[in-house]
This record gives structure tokens, C-alpha cells and sequence, in this order.
């Protein structure tokens, strides 16, 4: 008997899969595209957070890159300032010196007398520059009031009518100021506060002063950001009654002692490098 041939169906081959890469590369970020979705965020936390604060609170979004007129969202009317307003003084200081940190709970004062217990909170993209400050302002008038008010009523009830109680409590130190800071409502009146304090500082009047006074205006409002502002130059150089080229020569001569690149225009680094006019 013959073998009867059989004939096995023949097996497809199949391509071995593609291989799977087991990691993607990291996409570099942006820097400005992540600072705006970062900024972004923040601005819709400032009503909720602000909502959560107790009353008599205030929250405040700054863009650093939009400085001076840095304020892009508010919640609270403690200070009075809107959108579009400008940064402090203390805040366009610090980043003016690079040297932008927390500050937590120090005691500020507003112009009509009101304490506030103020923090300032610096933001940071992932490359650890600062894009954005928040600030909470709270107005300690309130609460004052309410604890004279507290202690009089606990002195009275422990001391007869005299409320013995109430001396003691008047007598507790108060927390002292940490940081002196203006909340102003244009830049104008900013340029015009930061002018006023520097040339308050040499205690001659203008008419008075000599170069190294007016070198030490120059160099004082240079270290509290004035330069970052539009036409800082001929606002100074009308206040201290010279010309815009003189204003120019101080900074290039503080420039020399510092040891840097003289420069007619003054730089910050906010996670890039910045030339302000």
C-alpha cells in the first residue's frame, strides 16, 4: 500500500512586531508657553482662595513679567488696588536686588493708619525662575478691635468693674513692622514715592546737594527698581534738577564701582533676560 502523500498547510510568517520603545524622550518645555499656563492657573485660584481667607483679607496675583504694572488678579479691597496696577515698592525692590524670597506675616501699615499682617509668596517655573508673586494683605484693624474688646470684657469679669485685666492686655508688645511697604494705585505715584524716600535719605534739599548726593539718589533708587520703570530717567533727572546724560554718567560711574558692565539701561532676570526702557 502506497503512502499517500499529505500536504501540511503552509504557515503564514509574520514580521516580528515593531519594537516598542520602552522610554520617550522628555519634550523640552517652554519657558514662556509654561509660564503662561502656570499663570493661568493661578489666576483662577485667587477668587477661591481669597473666598476661604477670612474676611477682612486680600489676594494678590503678580506677573513679574508684566512689571511695573504687574497686578493680574484680585480678590478682597483691603488695599484698594485693581487689575493692572502696580507692584509695591518692597516687591520692586527685591526684584530689582535678584534676591526674590518669601516673606512670611510681616506687618505692614496702610496711608490712613490700618495695620495689615502681609505675605509675599514667589512663584516658579520648573527651571526654578520666579514668574509670578501672590500676595495675601489681611487687615489687623479688625481683629484689634475685637481683642481690645475681648480683654475688656474678660478684665471686667475678673476685676469687678474696673476691668483689671484690660491694662494687661493693652500692655502686650505688638508685633513690630518687618518690612516698610507702599500700596499704590499708578505708577506715577510709585516713581513719585521711591524719588521722595531717596532724596529724603541725604536730608539736604536739592538745591543743596552735590554730586555725591545726587550720585547716592542715583544709586538708592537703582536698588529699589526704579530704572524698571518707563521714563525713570527724566523723572529723576527733573527731581534732581539735571540732565537725562548726567543721570546716564551716574549710572555708568555706580556701575563701575559695582564692578560691572556700565549699561544705559538696567536688566532682571525673570527667567530670561529682560531690558526694560
Amino acid at each position: 500500500m502506497s503512502a499517500r502523500a499529505t500536504s501540511r498547510p503552509a504557515h503564514n510568517t509574520l514580521a516580528p512586531p515593531a519594537e516598542i520603545p520602552t522610554a520617550v524622550a522628555a519634550t523640552t518645555v517652554d519657558a514662556p508657553d509654561e509660564r503662561s499656563r502656570l499663570m493661568a492657573l493661578f489666576i483662577d485660584l485667587v477668587e477661591p482662595l481669597g473666598r476661604a481667607l477670612p474676611t477682612y483679607s486680600e489676594v494678590v496675583l503678580h506677573d513679574l513679567g508684566s512689571l511695573p504694572r504687574s497686578i493680574v488678579a484680585v480678590h478682597g479691597d483691603v488695599t484698594g488696588r485693581r487689575v493692572g496696577d502696580p507692584a509695591t515698592d518692597l516687591l520692586l525692590e527685591q526684584v530689582a536686588s535678584g534676591d526674590l524670597r518669601h516673606l512670611i506675616g510681616y506687618r505692614t501699615q496702610l496711608a490712613d493708619g490700618r495695620d495689615l499682617r502681609s505675605t509675599t509668596m514667589v512663584l516658579r517655573d520648573s527651571d526654578g525662575e520666579p514668574f509670578a508673586a501672590l500676595c495675601i494683605n489681611s487687615d489687623l484693624s479688625v481683629w484689634e478691635s475685637l481683642q481690645r474688646v475681648a480683654g475688656q470684657m474678660i478684665g471686667a469679669a475678673r476685676g469687678g468693674a474696673g476691668g483689671a485685666g484690660t491694662e494687661a492686655s493693652d500692655a502686650e508688645p505688638q508685633e513690630s513692622g518687618a518690612a516698610g511697604e507702599v500700596f499704590v494705585r499708578d505708577v506715577d505715584e510709585l516713581a513719585a514715592h521711591l524719588i521722595h524716600e531717596a532724596i529724603r535719605e541725604q536730608a539736604v534739599p536739592v538745591n543743596l546737594m552735590k554730586k555725591e548726593h545726587k550720585l547716592a539718589v542715583v544709586r538708592s533708587l537703582k536698588e529699589r527698581g526704579m530704572f524698571l520703570l518707563r521714563d525713570a530717567v527724566e523723572m529723576i533727572a527733573t527731581s534732581l534738577e539735571v540732565t537725562r546724560f548726567t543721570i546716564y554718567n551716574y549710572l555708568n560711574e555706580i556701575d563701575d564701582q559695582n564692578g560691572s558692565t556700565p549699561s544705559r539701561r538696567t536688566e532682571v532676570r525673570l527667567g530670561k533676560r529682560k531690558e526694560i526702557s
